[in-house]
């Protein structure tokens, strides 16, 4: 998405004037663009947050589906969201003066699409295993990938990943719990949704100072569920521990780092590299909860990565065609 610090008047107005998915002002391009030697690196760099940032959500998830039975899916919801929330006040300490309505009601988009999209995926952890909910969880950036994307390119790619998706479903999802797939297809929707808001947020407020905001709206909304839900267990000292370690792992570290990629990344790429997910998650269930892999399984996500690279690759090509423009 659109680097805040480095863009010119001229592509900020551009960036204001965008209607759907905002388009990039890449990284490599333009004429506050970085050196010409590093172009290429440049253009990796924000790629290497969003693999860092699903990496670390997911490993996340598996520790919160080990948690679950301790707070329950909503009580995670909220321990989730309201330590994220905290250290990040703490942390960024937003200002909360000088903004418009319009800002205002971007990050409260935000944090909606934010707190509903764990809540659902976390519904649905709970009732279908955890690759099975990031696989269907990822038609939503997939779809997005298509709607947003411009170039015929995007499309290929996302219909090869979204193949690989289709594989490491086993070719079907009737055999889940329809209530917990039916879950995690609206935690998918959400999660275009946040791609979409988030990209918003990072040209509209410094640093991470709208990721913080948005967060606290997440976890003021998901507080209610989780109290009902679990009450008192969640002030027990170890559900608490996991807690924040879920926070960490799931929200603090990798909403941070898309919310840096997506500054520099355009969104059609950024949610083509959402397809790596069902891998990643699929790698966390082996490792953390004992889930093992088929060669099916090996297979689709191959298919999943390779689309991915040809997404980034893509990019890298069409931002140095910008360079020398």
């Amino acid at each position: 998405m659109n680097d805040q610090r480095s863009a010119t008047g001229a592509a900020a107005a551009e960036q204001a004037a965008a209607v759907a998915v905002p388009e990039a002002v890449s990284a490599l391009g333009g004429a506050a663009g970085p050196a010409r030697p590093g172009g290429r690196r440049a253009a990796l760099a924000p790629v290497a947050l969003v693999v860092a940032g699903g990496l670390s959500v997911q490993f996340g998830s598996a520790v919160a589906v080990l948690l679950m039975p301790r707070a329950g899916a909503l009580g995670v919801v909220t321990l989730r969201l309201a330590v994220a929330a905290l250290v990040m006040l703490i942390v960024c300490r937003p200002k909360l003066h000088g903004y418009s309505r319009a800002d205002w009601g971007t990050v409260l988009a935000f944090g909606v699409a934010m707190g509903g999209m764990n809540t659902l995926f976390y519904q649905a952890a709970d009732r279908i295993p955890l690759g099975a909910a990031v696989t269907l969880e990822v038609l939503g950036p997939l779809a997005l990938s298509v709607i947003a994307s411009r170039r015929l390119v995007n499309v290929v790619w996302a219909g090869l990943a979204l193949g690989g998706v289709v594989l490491l479903s086993g070719g079907g999802f009737d055999r889940l719990d329809p209530v917990g797939a039916a879950y995690a297809l609206g935690a998918g929707a959400l999660w275009a949704t946040y791609i979409v808001f988030s990209a918003r947020t990072g040209r509209r407020f410094p640093q991470a100072d709208g990721l913080a905001l948005a967060l606290v709206v997440a976890a003021l909304l998901s507080l209610p569920l989780g109290i009902l839900e679990s009450g008192s267990k969640l002030l027990v000292p170890s559900t608490l521990g996991l807690g924040a370690a879920v926070a960490l792992l799931s929200s603090v570290l990798p909403y941070t780092l898309e919310l840096m990629a997506l500054r520099r990344l355009p969104a059609p790429t950024f949610a083509i590299l959402m397809s790596l997910e069902p891998a990643i998650a699929a790698t966390a269930g082996f490792l953390i909860l004992d889930q093992a892999l088929s060669t099916t399984d090996a297979l689709a996500i191959a298919l999943v990565i390779g689309a991915s690279m040809g997404a980034v690759r893509s990019q890298v090509r069409n931002g140095k065609g910008r360079d020398h423009a």
